[in-house]
């Protein structure tokens, strides 16, 4: 099974001797924008790229505003920070994530607490979460404490996973009866829906990465959306070193930082948003080829969630055994193909192993058995 696997794989991307996991497509307008950039001579963190890039997001998306930043990461720490979020806080997570989710909590001075995915999902169990809500935290003077350690839960952070929606629509709900707030870590996930609502829109705030590996890219780079006027006014002006506007004073009211995106990086995230449609549609039909070669075999293929669009970001699949995985991965890769596993679950990873968690059932079965296939798009 697993030659007849990388004899399909191959034959999707024009039997390349090298098959990336996820490169970038550059087939716009690309390099006129850039050039037109470099003509400005505004090439930093001011310009009309920056300007019509976040516009772009937005109106995707669905959201009020769109805030460009250096990437994804530092969009998550700056959400977090917009909040208040501090070492006297908590933040709900999932443990089966990219591990920018954790540090970027950790920058905070915040604890993480990671809870188990849903299978079906990937991404943070809903069922998980009031679970620990209702038997570890209590509400004392309106604000949501955690038993055991005293400290405030603020946030919880769920990610859509590979591009599948989570339970996002649930999450909002025992988030809003639970006096918390809600991020979406949606840094894979563009062009991902459920409830015909596009993800990173159901929460205060949703961050979005460009990294080169993502759907689109901008070369490195991230966005925050939201719909709250005054959040919005607050990430711009933390994004920019706290400076408060004048012609030619520099006086900042607080800590800020350097994180707003340059001018050239929104040129090239300009001409990619304008391919996103054809990008969703050429990755759709990807997934529908891996969907429809193991119908029947031993290998399930993850499937877009009941109720969601998918942007299927990284086609995964689950093999039958942690063996069979790391055999597939090894013989993938000695073959030229970019095949990889699924990250480890945070709280097997030594800095964040003391961190309060659950069962983690779910996340370390998945670990266990789940590859990521070539995914980009083909030319």
């Amino acid at each position: 099974m697993f030659d007849q696997t990388f004899d399909f794989i191959r034959q999707q991307f024009a039997n390349q001797s090298s098959i990336p996991l996820h490169e970038p497509t550059f087939c716009g307008n690309e390099k006129q924008y850039l050039a037109e950039c470099i003509d400005s001579t505004f090439v930093s963190s001011v310009g009309v790229f920056i300007d019509k890039f976040e516009q772009s997001v937005a109106d995707f998306v669905g959201s009020q505003h769109a805030v460009a930043v250096v990437n994804g990461t530092q969009a998550l720490f700056v959400a977090l920070k917009s909040l208040g979020v501090d070492a006297s806080c908590e933040v709900l997570t999932q443990s089966l994530t990219f591990v920018a989710t954790a540090n970027a909590i950790h920058y905070t001075g915040a604890a993480p607490v990671f809870l188990d995915v849903d299978p079906h999902t990937l991404g943070l169990s809903p069922v998980a979460l009031k679970e620990f809500l209702q038997q570890h935290t209590e509400l004392r003077n309106g604000r949501r404490i955690n038993k055991s350690s005293g400290r405030t839960i603020a946030v919880s952070l769920p990610m859509h996973t590979c591009g599948h929606p989570c339970q996002v629509d649930a999450l909002q709900t025992i988030c809003e009866e639970s006096k918390i707030y809600l991020i979406e870590d949606a840094a894979e996930s563009l062009g991902s829906y459920t409830a015909n609502k596009h993800s990173g829109t159901f929460g205060n705030m949703g961050i979005f990465s460009f990294n080169g590996n993502k759907v689109i890219t901008t070369g490195g780079g991230g966005m925050i959306v939201t719909d709250d006027d005054e959040l919005a006014q607050k990430l711009r002006h933390l994004t920019t070193t706290a400076k408060i506007p004048h012609p030619w004073e520099f006086i900042h009211d607080e800590i800020g930082y350097n994180f707003r995106l340059p001018n050239i990086n929104a040129a090239l995230g300009l001409a990619q948003m304008e391919q996103l449609p054809s990008f969703l549609q050429n990755k759709r039909e990807l997934a529908t080829k891996y969907r429809d070669f193991f119908n029947g075999s031993e290998i399930k293929y993850l499937d877009e969630p009941a109720g969601s669009q998918s942007n299927f970001w990284l086609n995964t699949i689950l093999l039958p055994t942690e063996t069979r995985k790391e055999a597939f991965l090894e013989q993938a890769n000695h073959q030229g193909i970019g095949a990889r596993s699924l990250w480890k679950p945070m709280h097997l990873l030594e800095m964040y192993r003391h961190y309060q968690r659950d069962a983690q059932t779910n996340a370390e079965q998945i670990y266990r058995q789940a590859v990521n296939l070539p995914s980009s798009v083909r030319m």
